[in-house]
């Protein structure tokens, strides 16, 4: 038997996932965070259970992509075991839901979560009687302190013993009232589109400094880590007496992995700052006050979650536009999402960044400002002309907890390291022996190599932006896989950036607007089918070709063209918006081709 966590949006279902599993399923305080059933196994007695945990949902006729999801499991698993969640403060509005899961006799209980809250605002709340009024058992569990959850995996062996229960339809008076929740001054400052915006721009800004700043703790301790690798590690490699052995450690290994795994401290002080602003309910805010100039643009507020969370990662970001309430603004979304500057494209912008810029910080924010740009203009270009709809319930403000926070954050620089130890280095030890070795299997250097003969017609791809070379078409091609692995190659096979500012700001817009990794390529072909996913990515890599070349030629002094070109093609799209639909019946519609 199979048991189902099934409840609203951001009731702590998946907290309570974790807690009973031990599994590290993404949370958040947002609609979206699980968009799919996961699942883990826990262990009650001598028996063995699958848990579930369901995407939220409001009403089994809810008709949005993810709640699509949990009414389609909840009726091909009529016989498993439903642990209702709901919060505290919420459970009045929830119980329709409840009764509609519960329609048919089912094995079921309710779990009640976020009752400090509840009883701060004056809510009282009576257990027993509440479990009596309803007809089935009810138990109070906070997973973030993990008070409740022991008595609730105690008492699970009960209920699942226990016959299936029916509902029934007594008033709650006496065993429930919910107190009156009373705006605290924080939640009016941050509702107020004056404060919170320019504060989000504040905090992004500060995230960006610590991190990048000259002398601040990200720039001194990747300094730090990758003086370790490239200094410590690989002089004690040089005395190594076998070429081969010795190129395999140093070349194959050391100078690629460390590459990679020393941008570690900066690419957590991210990680942090956006965990900080989910954990907080900051976010949920900021999408509100964010929805009318996300309308401009043919989106809504809601996708400032998976923008943001394209910061971090691609793939994980374009699997939650599956909360997005409508399939046309989701395409646009996961259309916009290359553009935002990942935490894997980190490493190649700031080992680029040296050629172009004496402080990496102003590079980095430049080119991460260029990424938002490009996004914003991507889904202006696509907007359809139906108005995107937007609901979100507001999470309440709460300190993040300092221990949730902490795992969440090593969770996620423990995926870094694993995809750098595994896909990353495999990568970087073909990539040595391909450049170590010809045809015939002799040990030569790399101009003489199979990897050089293999990638000699792809130079010519890049010859427009000053670089004629066979290694920065490979480095180039290797992102495709993994964007860190081009930071690698670089390192490997030209110890940095050889040529020109211009060639490494035009080569690092290349990397900036082309087609993810492969794993974010798959995620796009899980929402949206493998044709479209191939039409995206061949798509964003032949124009990520075009803005490279328009880059380097306005450095090289075509800016006055450039703008020229920029401002006819806007000047054509407002005379086609303007002419109506016999020009556009003409044309066709750009946003149909997308995504239609």
């Amino acid at each position: 038997m199979n048991i189902m966590l099934v409840g609203n949006p951001n009731a702590g279902k998946s907290t309570i996932f974790n807690a009973l599993t031990g599994k590290h399923a993404k949370v958040g305080n947002w609609h979206g965070v699980t968009v799919g059933a996961a699942e883990g196994k826990m262990k009650l007695g001598d028996s063995e259970y699958t848990v579930c945990d369901l995407p939220g949902i409001y009403s089994l006729d809810s008709m949005s992509m993810e709640e699509g999801v949990t009414r389609d499991y909840l009726s091909s698993h009529p016989s498993d075991f439903a642990l209702f969640v709901s919060e505290c403060s919420g459970l009045e509005r929830t119980l329709p839901l409840l009764r509609s899961v519960c329609a048919e006799e089912k094995r079921a209980c309710l779990v009640l979560t976020k009752s400090a809250d509840f009883y701060r605002n004056g809510g009282k709340l009576d257990v027993n009687l509440l479990s009596a009024r309803l007809g089935l058992p009810v138990f109070l569990a906070d997973a973030r302190s993990r008070r409740g959850v022991s008595a609730l995996k105690a008492r699970l062996t009960a209920c699942l013993s226990a016959p299936p229960v029916t509902l029934r339809d007594e008033p709650l008076t006496g065993a429930y009232s919910e107190g009156e929740a009373k705006l605290s001054a924080a939640d009016r400052l941050l509702c107020n589109g004056f404060f919170c915006i320019p504060l989000f721009f504040l905090l992004l800004f500060g995230a960006f400094y610590v991190t990048f700043g000259t002398g601040m703790p990200g720039t001194l301790l990747k300094d730090a880590v990758e003086r370790f690798f490239k200094q410590f590690l690989a002089g004690k490699a040089e005395a190594i007496a076998s070429p081969v052995v010795r190129g395999f450690l140093i070349d194959g290994i050391l100078n690629g992995l460390g590459s990679v795994l020393c941008f570690i401290p900066q690419i957590s002080v991210l990680f942090l700052a956006l965990i900080l602003m989910e954990e907080s309910g900051f976010l949920s805010r900021l999408a509100m006050l964010t929805d009318g100039l996300f309308a401009k643009v043919g989106l809504n507020g809601r996708a400032i979650f998976s923008l943001l969370m394209g910061f971090g990662c691609t793939a994980a970001a374009i699997l939650t536009t599956r909360g997005l309430d409508d399939k046309r603004i989701q395409r646009r979304v996961i259309l916009c999402l290359p553009y935002i500057s990942c935490s894997a494209k980190l490493p190649v912008f700031l080992a680029l960044s040296a050629s172009f810029f004496d402080n990496p910080f102003f590079a980095v924010l430049l080119l991460y400002s260029l990424g938002v740009g490009l996004s914003f203009s991507t889904a202006l270009l696509l907007r359809g002309k139906e108005p995107p709809p937007f609901v979100l319930e507001l999470s309440p403000l709460q300190i993040p907890n300092a221990l949730f926070v902490l795992k969440s954050l090593l969770f996620q620089l423990k995926q870094f390291i694993i995809k750098t130890a595994t896909v990353i280095l495999a990568f970087f030890l073909l990539s040595w022996l391909l450049s170590s070795f010809d045809f015939s299997f002799r040990y030569c250097q790399a101009e003489e190599s199979m990897l050089a003969t293999i990638c000699a017609g792809l130079k010519y791809l890049f010859a427009p932006i000053g670089c004629c070379d066979w290694r920065i078409a490979y480095a180039a091609l290797s992102g495709l896989v993994a964007k860190e692995n081009v930071a690698g190659v670089l390192a490997m096979f030209c110890g940095g950036f050889p040529y020109s500012a211009k060639s490494a700001f035009s080569f690092a817009v290349f990397v900036l607007t082309c087609s993810p990794c492969v794993s974010a390529i798959a995620a796009t072909a899980r929402e949206t089918g493998r044709r479209r996913a191939a039409l995206y990515a061949t798509m964003q890599t032949g124009s990520a070709l075009l803005f490279s070349y328009a880059a380097y030629y306005a450095l090289n002094g075509g800016w006055a063209v450039l703008f020229a070109a920029v401002a006819m093609f806007i000047a054509v799209r407002i005379i086609r918006k303007k002419t109506g639909e016999k020009v556009r019946g003409a044309g066709g519609d750009l946003s149909a081709k997308f995504y239609g």
